[in-house]
C-alpha cells in the first residue's frame, strides 16, 4: 500500500510515497509531558530545600535529572516559582538583579508531608527519563512512525473484521520484528 503524497507537486518517484514532516517530534509542535499537574510544584520545592538557588539553577538541575533529554523552559518555570512563593512556601531574595529562593519553615512542612508523592514523582522522572530517550531515534523513523498514524487515521473507520485483522497482524507482527532485531526477516503481507 502507498499513501498518496499529501503536495501535489511531489513527484512519488522521488520520495516514496509517503507525506513528509520536519525531523522531530511525532505528536504536534510540542513534546510529551513530562510532570503529572503538581509534580513540578513539589520537585521545585525539594530542589530549593536541598540548596537555596536561581530559577536557571533550577532548569539546569532539572535537565542534568533527564539526562539533558529535557529541559523545563523558563516559561514553566517561573510562574511556577512565584506561586510557590505567594503561597509562602518559598521565599525570593533578589541578589544582583536575579532571585535566589529558600524554602520557608511551611515549604519544609509542607515537604515532609508529601515525602511520599515527592517519590513518586521522582519514579515518574526516571520513567519519563526512558521514554524520552526514545526521543532520540533517528529522523527517518519519526517520519515512519507519522506516516503509520497518518496512514491509519486516512483509514476513516471502514474496518471490516478481515481489514481488522490484516492491519493488527502487520503492526503485531512488525512490532515483534523491531524487537527481534536485524536477525528477523522483514515483515510482509504475503507472508501472513
Amino acid at each position: 500500500m502507498t499513501v498518496p503524497p499529501s503536495h501535489p507537486s511531489r513527484k512519488h518517484d522521488e520520495h516514496d510515497g509517503f507525506e513528509r514532516r520536519p525531523a522531530g517530534r511525532e505528536r504536534g509542535s510540542r513534546g510529551p509531558r513530562v510532570f503529572a499537574s503538581g509534580d513540578l510544584k513539589l520537585l521545585l520545592l525539594a530542589l530549593i530545600g536541598e540548596q537555596p538557588c536561581h530559577g536557571y539553577d533550577l532548569i539546569r538541575r532539572i535537565e542534568n535529572m533527564f539526562d539533558g533529554a529535557y529541559s523545563p523552559s523558563p516559561g514553566v518555570i517561573y510562574p511556577t516559582l512565584t506561586f510557590l512563593e505567594m503561597g509562602a512556601l518559598i521565599a525570593g531574595n533578589a541578589e544582583g538583579g536575579k532571585k535566589r529562593y529558600s524554602v520557608t519553615d511551611a515549604g519544609r512542612l509542607f515537604l515532609e508531608d508529601q515525602a511520599p508523592a515527592l517519590n513518586e514523582v521522582r519514579m515518574r522522572i526516571e520513567a519519563s527519563k526512558r521514554s524520552l530517550r526514545g526521543q532520540d531515534r533517528p529522523p527517518e523513523i519519526h517520519e515512519a512512525v507519522y506516516n503509520l498514524r497518518n496512514a491509519l487515521h486516512k483509514h476513516h473507520g471502514r474496518w471490516s473484521p478481515e481489514e481488522t485483522l490484516r492491519i493488527r497482524d502487520l503492526l503485531n507482527n512488525t512490532a515483534k520484528a523491531i524487537i527481534d532485531g536485524p536477525d528477523r526477516p522483514p515483515v510482509s503481507e504475503s507472508s501472513q
